[in-house]
């Protein structure tokens, strides 16, 4: 994947009018991934047999606490720490406590981070220390065997004790499910009914064709349309304007009074409200989730200048594509090589 070379440093850092892109889109939302590692090896996220990033290949903590306060002098709002799976990151609660000081000054309205739940019966109470008031968790299903199943080596109890955890604690938990076709629709109901009577949002997600992970994504594709469908068949949804950051849609559930949130990157493009950029482990720029498109940021930020790497971040926002090019097709080859895991989704 070729990788830009970043703009030539400026005299200071460029002011937060550098994060509103070519089509009026204001970027106030930042993923930032501390690795690219994970305790398991979901499905459809990667293969059994991945081969990870060195260690000294990835930025330090200290560089990524320097790298996520240029962001946020310029303008973004919200970060929230990505895998991988984080909390596996040596060192990330010493991250969380130092990125909370943004936190302090107002600068940051949220700070908050998408787990695979494994290891938050460990973390759940310092990150509500750190001001974490939200935690995204993936959960695709309630069934010990299936759990096994999909995430090739995990332990449902795990997550349910981190969730129990994180709710304890009093974080607000949102569970993200990715709809796998010949798994969800068996699950559907019980999900919702699980999310709602812990008064938890559930978001279900369309299964994206990033990385080889050795099955034909076309068999685990369950396009959203169809699941809505199902779920309206027991409950009726009324659609709701309410939007948490990202590119969910949620609809209320008229009996619960829960949210269900959509994320439809093949169905329904959500590109044009796009607020968000991602930034690797290794300190690589990425705009668009579904494209190639990648500026180097490690090399500004190791040269010593926060003027240079937050001139590299305005000449990537201003190239920030329209949207994704999403396809799945029957024995195709994924859209990108890059795995989600690389980003955190």
């Amino acid at each position: 994947m070729p990788v830009r070379s970043p703009a030539s440093p400026q005299a200071s850092p460029p002011s937060s009018c550098a994060m509103v892109d070519l089509f009026g889109r204001r970027i106030s939302y930042l993923r930032l991934s501390v690795t690219d590692r994970c305790d398991l090896r979901c499905v459809y996220c990667m293969s059994d047999d991945m081969t990870f990033l060195p260690r000294d290949a990835v930025l330090s903590i200290e560089e990524l606490d320097r790298l996520a306060g240029v962001f946020i002098a310029m303008g973004v709002t919200k970060l929230r720490l990505t895998g991988g799976e984080p909390l596996v990151r040596k060192g990330v609660m010493d991250l969380f406590g130092s990125l909370s000081r943004h936190l302090g000054s107002g600068a940051l309205k949220e700070l908050t981070l998408t787990t695979n739940g494994t290891q938050l019966g460990h973390h759940a109470e310092a990150l509500a220390r750190c001001g974490v008031k939200r935690i995204n968790v993936s959960l695709d299903t309630l069934d010990a065997a299936r759990f096994r199943a999909i995430t090739r080596r995990g332990t449902l109890g795990q997550v349910m004790d981190g969730i129990r955890a994180a709710r304890e604690a009093g974080l607000k938990v949102k569970l993200n499910a990715v709809a796998l076709a010949g798994t969800t629709e068996h699950e559907v109901f019980n999900l919702i009914d699980f999310a709602h009577r812990h008064g938890m949002d559930l978001t279900f997600i369309e299964t994206m064709p990033l990385g080889d992970v050795g099955v034909d994504r076309i068999d685990q594709y369950l396009p959203l349309d169809a699941l809505r469908r199902q779920i309206e068949t027991r409950l009726d949804l009324v659609d709701t304007c309410e939007r948490t950051g990202g590119p969910a849609r949620y609809a209320r559930v008229a009996a619960t009074g829960g949210r269900i949130g959509f994320i439809t990157p093949l169905t329904h493009s959500f590109c044009e409200s796009c607020n968000r950029v991602r930034v690797s482990a290794t300190g690589v720029l990425h705009t668009c989730l579904g494209q190639e498109d990648a500026v180097d940021l490690r090399t500004p930020l190791r040269a010593g200048g926060d003027a240079a790497v937050g001139a590299a971040i305005a000449g990537a926002i201003r190239s920030k594509p329209r949207g994704h090019d999403f396809v799945i097709d029957r024995g195709g080859a994924p859209a990108l090589a890059r795995h989600m895991s690389a980003l955190g989704g």
